[in-house]
């Protein structure tokens, strides 16, 4: 019935009902979007979404799933989905969803052909914004999901403003769409894990609180180049063109 709605909506649809004929058709074919169930008959759609991460593939992948208490919707957007939605759903709503997840993924992954934004860098780090790779004294350190990119962008391109979560989700993920208090604080635990010497006690991706958090450079400035001015992500219109700043 999904692959029949998602047909007369538009999409080229292929249904597979296992993780093992998921991973064949993924290596055979190339997908924009996968709509990925958590409970399959040969395995976890977590574990197939850990897999692709882990692989550096960036397909954007929203988890649709009978389990949506609180602890499998954290889990499913720390271990790399885009975005979760619990059934019984509306399919207009996960067509709206699929709809945000292409459009983050597109502008994250825009080849900058237009312009060349350069590296972000602060301390041993290095991100870059074109293909979502974050170094470590040039080591690959990790290839970010779209949602994990896009929150650190947010809070690196904007240098010592507080931004709350709201608005962090808001510029990171569009508005209405997704992320919530407790999934902004998932994805900016797991960036400390990724940039900072001790995540304990954060150096660069700092919480205010009861405000939100904040990015702060080093001592003046040494070592960031900002993205352009207070974009929101590349390959997205600025604010004339209605994207949250």
């Amino acid at each position: 019935m999904l692959a029949e709605y998602l047909t007369r909506n538009g999409f080229d649809v292929s249904a597979v009902g296992t993780c093992s004929a998921a991973a064949a058709k993924l290596a055979r074919d190339a997908f924009e979007v996968i709509v990925l169930d958590l409970a399959l008959p040969d395995g976890g759609g977590l574990d197939l979404c850990g897999e692709l991460r882990v692989r550096g593939v960036h397909v954007g992948v929203v988890m649709l799933s009978a389990r949506g208490d609180d602890f499998d919707r954290v889990t499913g957007l720390d271990i790399g989905a885009d975005d979760y939605l619990a059934k019984p759903c509306n399919p207009r709503e996960l067509l709206a969803r699929i709809h945000a997840v292409l459009r983050r993924t597109a502008a994250a992954e825009a080849p900058a052909a237009r312009v060349h934004t350069p590296p972000i860098r602060f301390g041993r780090c290095s991100l870059d914004v074109t293909s979502r790779l974050l170094t470590h004294d040039g080591e690959v350190a990790a290839h970010l999901t779209a949602a994990e990119f896009a929150v650190l962008f947010a809070l690196v391109s904007r240098p010592g403003q507080t931004l709350s979560r709201e608005r962090l989700a808001r510029l990171a993920r569009g508005r209405g769409v997704g992320l919530n208090d407790r999934s902004i604080d998932m994805q900016v635990a797991r960036l400390r894990k990724l940039v900072e010497a001790e995540p304990a006690r954060p150096r660069y991706l700092r919480t205010v609180w009861g405000a939100g958090y904040s990015f702060v450079p080093d001592a003046g400035g040494a070592g960031l180049q900002r993205a352009p001015a207070e974009a929101a992500l590349p390959g997205q219109a600025g604010p004339a063109g209605g994207a949250e700043s």
